[in-house]
């Protein structure tokens, strides 16, 4: 498949640039520090479960729209009351885990060598606040950072990816999504972007039916690819 022309490249956060399962088990591990790993992977689990339901379910139109934040407040108190813990406090810095993820390891130089060529957009169902948070922690440094927030729905929602283009300025087909989750590059593909995919240990690799423009191993595949020649 040829390289597609593109003008900017608009990246997914959660998964694709950041670990954020391991920053949410070392969240976990200070909730209940007596928990074994079986036990974090759970409660992980059910954390995961309630964002996820919970996002479908506005997606859905049966729950009005609430941003990240809540929904990871809501998860906290969720896990904690599945690990027996009251406090307050406790469940305040367990949300706040969402916010604390590491960038894998290509990630902060990816970046770098990909915006010496073309403009950066993040495009996160991460909230204003929380996406904040989330570059701060993993160094990420944008030209612009969307949070769906914006259009008060989540991925797969096509408006979330139009908040791409409009602020961009450019025609979809000339914007290049990159993401870890076949899904997401689905959606993407649905309004016109073109799309490249990202293989993480955490993401929704693609099937067999699935024609995205690229695939790279990481970024700095991602990168040799866009920049050769």
């Amino acid at each position: 498949m040829s390289q597609p022309q593109i003008d900017a490249l608009v990246f997914d956060v959660l998964g694709t640039l950041v670990d954020e399962p391991r920053g949410l088990r070392a969240g976990l591990r200070r909730l209940a520090p007596t928990r074994d790993e079986a036990g974090i992977e759970r409660l992980l689990t059910l954390w995961r479960h309630h964002i996820e339901r919970e996002q479908r379910r506005m997606l859905d139109g049966a729950r009005s729209y609430a941003p990240s934040d809540a929904l990871d407040q809501e998860a906290a108190h969720l896990v904690a009351d599945a690990a027996g813990v009251t406090d307050p406090a406790a469940v305040t810095a367990l949300a706040h885990s969402a916010r604390d993820l590491p960038p894998w390891p290509d990630t902060v130089t990816g970046l770098a060598r990909l915006a010496e060529r073309f403009p950066l957009i993040g495009l996160s169902n991460a909230s204003r606040t929380a996406l904040l948070g989330i570059n701060a922690r993993a160094g990420l440094r944008w030209h612009q950072a969307l949070s769906a927030e914006d259009a008060r729905t989540y991925k797969p929602d096509p408006a979330v990816y139009e908040l791409a283009t409009t602020v961009s300025g450019r025609p979809p087909e000339r914007l290049l999504m990159v993401a870890a989750h076949a899904w997401d590059l689905r959606a993407a593909q649905a309004v016109g972007l073109r799309t490249a995919y990202v293989a993480r240990p955490v993401g929704d690799p693609p099937t067999p039916t699935d024609t995205f423009d690229l695939h790279a191993e990481n970024l700095t595949d991602l990168a040799d690819q866009l920049t050769a020649g």
